[in-house]
Protein backbone atom coordinates (compact mmCIF):
# COMPACT_ATOMS: atom_id res chain seq x y z
CA UNK A 1 0.00 0.00 0.00
CA UNK A 2 1.11 3.75 -0.55
CA UNK A 3 1.40 6.28 1.39
CA UNK A 4 -1.26 9.23 0.86
CA UNK A 5 0.46 12.32 -0.65
CA UNK A 6 -1.63 15.70 0.16
CA UNK A 7 0.72 17.22 -2.61
CA UNK A 8 -2.32 16.30 -5.34
CA UNK A 9 -5.02 17.56 -3.17
CA UNK A 10 -3.45 20.92 -2.16
CA UNK A 11 -3.22 21.73 -6.35
CA UNK A 12 -6.68 20.69 -6.61
CA UNK A 13 -8.17 23.06 -3.87
CA UNK A 14 -6.04 25.74 -5.16
CA UNK A 15 -7.23 25.12 -8.89
CA UNK A 16 -10.65 25.16 -7.58
CA UNK A 17 -10.11 28.55 -6.07
CA UNK A 18 -8.79 30.38 -9.02
CA UNK A 19 -11.93 28.76 -11.12
CA UNK A 20 -13.86 30.30 -8.69
CA UNK A 21 -11.95 33.67 -8.67
CA UNK A 22 -12.51 33.87 -12.75
CA UNK A 23 -15.68 32.75 -12.62
CA UNK A 24 -16.57 35.99 -10.65
CA UNK A 25 -14.50 37.96 -12.40
CA UNK A 26 -15.37 36.61 -15.95
CA UNK A 27 -18.91 37.19 -15.29
CA UNK A 28 -18.36 40.93 -13.94
CA UNK A 29 -16.41 41.29 -17.23
CA UNK A 30 -19.14 39.82 -19.02
CA UNK A 31 -21.72 42.45 -17.47
CA UNK A 32 -19.73 45.54 -18.12
CA UNK A 33 -19.89 44.75 -22.11
CA UNK A 34 -23.52 43.75 -22.30
CA UNK A 35 -22.57 40.30 -23.36
CA UNK A 36 -24.67 37.17 -22.01
CA UNK A 37 -23.59 35.84 -18.36
CA UNK A 38 -23.20 33.27 -16.50
CA UNK A 39 -26.11 32.12 -15.13
CA UNK A 40 -26.91 32.43 -10.77
CA UNK A 41 -27.10 29.03 -10.69
CA UNK A 42 -23.80 28.01 -12.08
CA UNK A 43 -22.27 31.05 -10.31
CA UNK A 44 -23.22 29.00 -7.24
CA UNK A 45 -21.84 26.10 -8.70
CA UNK A 46 -18.51 27.89 -8.89
CA UNK A 47 -19.12 28.97 -5.41
CA UNK A 48 -19.26 24.94 -4.38
CA UNK A 49 -16.06 24.37 -6.00
CA UNK A 50 -13.66 27.28 -4.94
CA UNK A 51 -15.77 28.86 -2.33
CA UNK A 52 -13.00 31.19 -1.29
CA UNK A 53 -11.55 32.59 -4.36
CA UNK A 54 -15.30 32.89 -5.35
CA UNK A 55 -15.78 34.84 -2.60
CA UNK A 56 -12.50 37.09 -3.17
CA UNK A 57 -13.24 37.65 -6.87
CA UNK A 58 -16.59 39.01 -6.11
CA UNK A 59 -15.96 41.27 -3.64
CA UNK A 60 -12.91 42.48 -5.64
CA UNK A 61 -14.80 43.41 -8.60
CA UNK A 62 -17.97 43.95 -6.75
CA UNK A 63 -19.97 41.43 -8.62
CA UNK A 64 -23.39 40.52 -7.07
CA UNK A 65 -21.85 41.15 -3.46
CA UNK A 66 -25.83 42.83 -2.69
CA UNK A 67 -27.91 41.19 -4.49
CA UNK A 68 -30.93 39.03 -2.88
CA UNK A 69 -30.95 36.30 -2.56
CA UNK A 70 -28.24 35.13 -4.34
CA UNK A 71 -25.74 36.74 -1.66
CA UNK A 72 -27.13 34.65 0.90
CA UNK A 73 -27.26 31.44 -0.80
CA UNK A 74 -23.71 32.22 -1.62
CA UNK A 75 -23.27 32.86 2.11
CA UNK A 76 -24.62 29.31 2.69
CA UNK A 77 -22.98 27.21 -0.31
CA UNK A 78 -19.70 29.01 1.46
CA UNK A 79 -20.35 27.87 4.35
CA UNK A 80 -20.88 24.34 3.47
CA UNK A 81 -17.80 24.90 0.88
CA UNK A 82 -15.30 25.84 3.97
CA UNK A 83 -17.05 22.80 5.89
CA UNK A 84 -16.00 20.55 3.67
CA UNK A 85 -12.46 22.12 3.51
CA UNK A 86 -12.03 21.62 7.23
CA UNK A 87 -13.25 18.20 6.94
CA UNK A 88 -10.61 17.28 4.27
CA UNK A 89 -8.04 19.61 6.38
CA UNK A 90 -8.81 16.76 9.16
CA UNK A 91 -8.60 13.80 6.86
CA UNK A 92 -5.05 14.85 5.76
CA UNK A 93 -3.59 15.95 9.10
CA UNK A 94 -4.97 13.14 10.92
CA UNK A 95 -4.39 10.76 7.62
CA UNK A 96 -7.48 9.06 8.17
Amino acid sequence: MTSFDPRWLLTVVLLAEVLGFAAFVWDKLLARGGYRRIPERQLLTFVLIGGIGAWIGAHLVRHKTRKEPFRTWMRVVLMLHIGLFLAAALVVILRL
